[in-house]
């Protein structure tokens, strides 16, 4: 059974654990706060980044924020021996190290060369999808970085996720989800105004949601949360407003 990598199983990290484990891999886990549900899906937790560095040749990362990356690549700032040491320490040649996350391109290629050094290759990689998407394997994984080693990837992305889009040189990626997220909040603040007029029109609601989703005028977020809008059901948040502006100054 090979063995793949996940730091970060969060909510969008944990469905693909899932999936990855349905798909027949082992997955080895790692993050901070606790692996409960990660242990409960079938994960094996670790006990920091380089213990799956060390057991996994192709390791996948999910990370909220650059700072968080720094710490899971080299481990926590000004420590000498970090308790909980990071991917570089246990880099090894051949491996392939896919960073999830949404970050400023430079933040994401300053750790290409570090692993490079070592043998190993930093690629760049970004989700399109919710987590209920990414749990349906309707998500679609974009990589950037080297070719090889993307196509690599792309075997094990194929474990979690139906489409898989490689984009070129190492930070292409990252662009095209910029573009992707845009459309994201225009197409959100869209359907709020959109399902405003409808509740006022005094239609049948649930057949207007339906008529639209799949018509000329629909779009993926609108399916998704029309109905939700409908039913004010707004809690707990399926996506917020720092989450789409954390993409707004980058380049």
């Amino acid at each position: 059974m090979e063995t793949v990598g996940m730091v970060g199983p969060g909510k969008i990290g944990l469905p693909i654990c899932e999936n990855l484990i349905k798909s027949g891999y082992r997955v080895l886990g790692f993050r901070r706060s606790s692996l409960a549900d990660f242990e409960k899906i079938g994960g094996v937790a670790a006990r920091s980044p380089a213990d799956i560095g060390a057991q996994a040749d192709i390791v996948f990362s999910c990370l909220p924020s650059s700072q968080a990356l720094e710490e899971v690549v080299n481990g926590p700032a000004g420590a000498l021996k970090p308790v909980r040491p990071g991917l570089i320490e246990s880099a090894h040649p051949g491996q392939i190290i896919v960073e999830l996350g949404s970050h400023p391109v430079p933040q994401k290629e300053r750790h290409v060369a570090p692993f490079a050094a070592k043998g190993a290759v930093f690629l760049d990689g970004e989700v399109s999808g919710t987590p209920g998407m990414v749990a349906a394997r309707k998500a679609v994984i974009y990589l950037a970085g080297d070719k090889e080693a993307c196509a690599k990837a792309e075997r094990v992305v194929a474990g979690f996720a139906d489409s898989c889009l490689y984009f070129g040189a190492f930070g292409a990626a990252s662009r095209v989800k910029l573009v992707n997220n845009l459309l994201v909040a225009i197409h959100i603040a869209a359907a709020a105004e959109a399902m405003a007029l409808g509740l006022k029109a005094g239609v049948d609601v649930e057949l207007m949601i339906k008529a639209i989703a799949t018509g000329s005028g629909g779009s993926t977020q609108f399916g998704i949360r029309a109905p939700w809008m409908a039913q004010r059901r707004f809690l707990p948040p399926q996506g917020t407003v720092p989450a789409l502006q954390h993409y707004f100054p980058m380049r």
